[in-house]
């Protein structure tokens, strides 16, 4: 097997690589004790590079095109070899394929969430992802601090190292932006291009180059995510009592559409709806600002005054007012339990009162003038 690898190596005189992969980055082309024929043809096509290495040194770097190899076109080589007058038999000499096209849509992502102090959070953990393109712009670099003598090496077998530098320059650049976390979403453009520029220096010391960075995602805990929705909801839902009072009237329409009887049907609206003006009352008497409880044993009433809410006031109080012309027929009045205000003359005790008492005395005005 080794004398037909010897025979076959020295008849190929053709130095190429056909990728059948997406992801290789760097293919060591393989040749029986790396010998190359003098006079071989290499073939680079677009999108590769061929590096030469002689016993571990960088020697000569060919871009795409059709080479005829001789000490004319690979210098550095001969002069590693010391060959003054050229050389007639095949030279051992490591061969690099490297792929120096894009390689996209590459992953990043944080591993743990980002701590920062947002001004209206407060301490948060932020958690981002995205996609980034790169390709190979010093395939001798890549070769040398990289692959190595490896047979073959991946966009995979970088793309963690690659990663974790992204990450870093992220979480440096969000914490320096100090944006607001609602406010991120609308710079995404911005920072891909900003970390971009902090990444490339760091890609460089590979070979490398990041031509395309993109942000995709910057998300809150899923804890504080379900906060910030209720949050949400509460100003969507605007004004609570009406909210409330649009739930029930839907409740009441959901009532009628029990198909048991006509009856049933009825009696859940009236319930429904003796349970809406419940509710109406309940909230409207919770809005009044300052409202007292109920004396107990008594029926206070309040009183509107000058249009304004007054009371409450039991029957003395009443009978005063009464006396002082404060309280009139045409007064309005309500206690606990009224669906809404009343003159004071529909109102049982107040009736007797208020019907039976003069009128106030009408103002005489100022003496008439003497003739």
């Amino acid at each position: 097997m080794d004398i037909w690898k010897k025979l076959s190596g020295e008849l190929i005189d053709i130095v190429e690589w056909l990728d059948d992969s997406r992801d290789t980055l760097v293919y060591r082309f393989q040749r029986y004790q790396n010998e190359v024929k003098n006079g071989a043809k290499l073939t680079v096509r677009e999108g590769q590079a061929a590096v030469f290495v002689n016993e571990g040194q960088i020697a000569d770097v060919f871009k795409p095109g059709m080479y005829t190899l001789t000490t004319q076109n690979l210098p550095l080589l001969a002069t590693l070899k010391g060959w003054k007058y050229g050389f007639n038999s095949p030279f051992k000499a490591e061969v690099y394929f490297v792929a120096t096209r894009q390689f996209t849509d590459l992953k990043w992502g944080t591993a743990n969430p980002i701590m920062m102090r947002d001004p209206e959070f407060g301490p948060i953990r932020l958690r981002a992802f995205g996609q980034y393109a790169m390709k190979v712009i010093d395939p001798g670099l890549l070769v040398k601090e990289v692959s190595g003598t490896d047979a073959r090496l991946t966009a995979e077998g970088i793309t963690d190292q690659l990663r974790n530098l992204i990450v870093s320059k992220f979480s440096d650049l969000l914490g320096e932006s100090k944006i607001p976390a609602l406010d991120l979403a609308s710079n995404y453009d911005e920072l891909g291009k900003f970390i971009a520029d902090r990444v490339r220096p760091s890609f460089a010391t590979f070979g490398i180059d990041v031509t395309q960075l993109l942000v995709e995602n910057i998300s809150l805990p899923p804890e504080v995510e379900k906060v910030l929705d209720q949050r949400t909801s509460m100003g969507i839902v605007g004004d609570l009592s009406k909210y409330t009072q649009f739930q029930a009237a839907q409740a009441i329409g959901q009532s009628g559409n029990n198909p048991n009887s006509a009856i049933g049907a009825g009696m859940g609206l009236g319930a429904g709806m003796a349970m809406a003006q419940q509710m109406a009352q309940t909230l409207g008497q919770a809005n009044a600002a300052g409202s007292p409880p109920t004396v107990p044993g008594a029926a206070p009433l309040f009183v509107a005054v000058n249009g304004q809410q007054s009371g409450p006031f039991d029957m003395n109080a009443l009978r005063g007012m009464i006396g002082s012309g404060q309280l009139t027929r045409e007064t309005l009045v309500w206690r606990n339990g009224m669906a809404q205000w009343s003159r004071a003359d529909q109102v049982p005790e107040l009736a007797a009162i208020v019907n039976n008492s003069p009128p106030p005395l009408p103002s005489q005005g100022p003496p008439p003038l003497p003739r």
